[in-house]
């Protein structure tokens, strides 16, 4: 296995370290709580363990259950768990490196665990900006898991299409879909978040969860979906219909993709996320649905569905090479429906390149 990809974050992240007097940091997993950062540090992808990242060491501790699969996947040095608490290992481990404090993810770690370092005697500080600036910035073969999951997510998507129609309902398509990501070699869906499935009037629900509401002849669909692939998450939108589409949502539908087509032609290294947003909420604005866009144009996307950064009124980002963002308008009317079309992207040198551009952006029908 190449392990060049995680040398490489490990000396960012110690780079980093030095710039804020941090001489070590901890980055412990509980129950699977923040796998996601262990698994982009070392390469080993459990639900327990931490690493110990010091100016010379790269430390592995996890328990008996992954000894085997870590030494597969890190090149860290292993330390087994020898019973216990995970949360004393660690404290054995610390104990002759004597650091003056560690850094730790504070926005990631629960109170109980937080004071379980200080009572082991070791003081604090926040590094939770630190793993995000890194994750933020995808490369080759981050991009390239991220574009496997976009198209096993728009094969599948294809697939629940063909073996749906009228009378199904939003939860039996939503699980549908969940098989035929899985059918299509992908790990699955988003885990932690359920697929947005809202037809009808539900459809006006940005995070319409789905239910048991079976789909009726004249029904509009959204679907909010991504697949995991290799670790990392696409996130796509679309909409169809059940039978012929009414005059309404075709305008609705074609104003929203205007939005989604010119915010996605101006992304490049060096624009501000706000400057996007506000593009794409000018169109809609002048379609006489700007109080119908009730959310932000997009957000980051990696190991989790929402990552850094954010692309909306409120932000002070400004995008980067590496980048991987979604562009996701959209115009919501309570009693009436909704619409929002979601492509991903990554941001180069000399734009953006559509990562999820092998599943049409148009209405579909069934």
């Amino acid at each position: 296995m190449d392990f060049g990809p995680v040398v490489d974050r490990v000396e960012k992240l110690r780079r980093l370290m030095d710039g804020i007097d941090c001489p070590v940091l901890v980055l412990p997993v509980i129950e699977g709580s923040n796998w996601e950062s262990l698994f982009y540090l070392s390469g080993f992808r459990g639900t327990s363990g931490a690493a110990i990242i010091t100016p010379s060491e790269m430390i592995l501790i996890t328990d008996g259950r992954y000894i085997a699969q870590a030494r597969c996947q890190s090149p860290f040095d292993l330390v087994e768990q020898e019973g216990g608490r995970l949360i004393e290992t660690i404290g054995e481990v610390l104990k002759p490196l004597a650091p003056r404090r560690i850094g730790l993810e504070w926005e990631r770690i629960s109170h109980a665990l937080f004071c379980s370092f200080e009572d082991l005697g070791f003081p604090s500080v926040d590094v939770s900006s630190l793993l995000p600036s890194l994750r933020r910035h995808k490369d080759k073969g981050e991009i390239s898991l991220i574009r496997e999951a976009a198209d096993r997510a728009s094969q599948a998507f294809l697939r629940a299409l063909a073996g749906s129609g009228e009378g199904m309902t939003e939860r039996e398509f939503a699980a549908l879909l969940e098989f035929e990501i899985r059918r299509c070699g992908a790990e699955g869906g988003w885990g932690t978040h359920e697929f947005i499935v809202a037809s009808g009037q539900r459809s006006a629900l940005p995070h319409g969860r789905p239910t048991e509401r079976a789909f009726r002849r004249g029904d509009w669909v959204t679907v909010d979906f991504g697949a995991r692939y290799g670790g990392y998450l696409s996130d796509i939108t679309r909409n169809f219909t059940v039978g012929p589409a009414d005059d309404w949502l075709l305008e609705i539908h074609g104003l929203v993709g205007r939005a989604h087509d010119l915010a996605a032609s101006l992304l490049r290294p060096g624009l501000s996320c706000r400057e996007v947003d506000g593009a794409a909420r000018s169109v809609i604005e002048d379609g006489g649905y700007g109080r119908a866009f009730s959310h932000g144009l997009g957000h980051g996307l990696g190991l989790e569905v929402h990552e850094a950064p954010r692309l909306s009124p409120r932000s002070d980002d400004f995008l980067e090479i590496g980048d991987i963002v979604t562009v996701e308008p959209g115009v919501y009317i309570e009693g009436r429906g909704g619409v929002r079309v979601e492509n991903d992207y990554v941001i180069t040198e000399k734009g953006a390149l559509c990562l999820s551009g092998s599943l049409e952006s148009r209405l579909f029908e069934i």
